[in-house]
């Protein structure tokens, strides 16, 4: 399953964005897969932090494999040294357990998230051990799929936009000048920077990096 957007949003963000439009033009779709169920992803994303795509997707896979269905219950009949012997750390065992516990108690309604403005669901997934703003952003993006998210917590979202503009920096003023550049359809533009930095355009270094040198 992939992020679903399509000509709508992209003449939108042509119409309102030179250099976004060329490089939609030259980069095409982009199939950035999703995940379809909020409590594994995330588990999903807490795993991800501050580790290698590669990593993740292998401890996800060695977590996978230890439970048919990663729910509330599979996961609270595992300990913090079954978590660990697949790659996850105890802290982030801790706050795999404890986010599993309040779903399964009630003390977090993971389903009255999907009712809430972007600003509620961050608000809300903050409260959780292990859960800050990038992190919600991100569980907005590859599984609720909220519309309208780019994240200034991104460091491959500020890469793209200073590659794509030219910019040095990218501050809080630049960045949320383009954000409403982009808005609403925010998250196909976070797509598309995501590529950027990720060297789709190979002509277009990072400025940040020219100054460094």
């Amino acid at each position: 399953m992939y992020f679903d957007y399509g000509e709508k949003e992209i003449e939108y963000l042509k119409a309102k964005d030179k250099k976004l439009a060329a490089a939609i033009e030259r980069i095409g779709h982009i199939n950035r897969e999703v995940d379809n169920d909020l409590f594994s992803s995330v588990i999903h994303h807490i795993i991800g932090q501050q580790i290698s795509t590669a990593a993740q997707v292998t401890v996800w896979k060695r977590l996978s494999e230890k439970m048919e269905t990663i729910n509330e219950d599979n996961v609270l009949a595992l300990d913090k040294d079954e978590l660990q012997s697949v790659g996850i750390t105890y802290r982030k065992a801790d706050y795999i357990l404890d986010f599993a516990r309040k779903v399964k108690d009630g003390s977090f309604d993971i389903f009255a998230l999907e009712d809430m403005t972007d600003d509620e669901v961050i608000k809300e997934l903050s409260s959780l051990q292990g859960i800050g703003i990038w992190t919600a952003e991100m569980i907005m993006t590859f599984c609720m799929r909220r519309p309208d998210v780019v994240s200034f917590g991104d460091l491959a979202i500020l890469r793209g936009m200073r590659m794509l503009y030219r910019h040095r920096k990218i501050d809080k003023i630049k960045f949320h000048r383009y954000r409403k550049r982009y808005s609403p359809y925010g998250t196909v533009a976070s797509l598309y920077l995501w590529a950027i930095a990720g060297g789709a355009l190979p002509e277009l270094t990072d400025p940040a990096a020219e100054k460094r040198k």
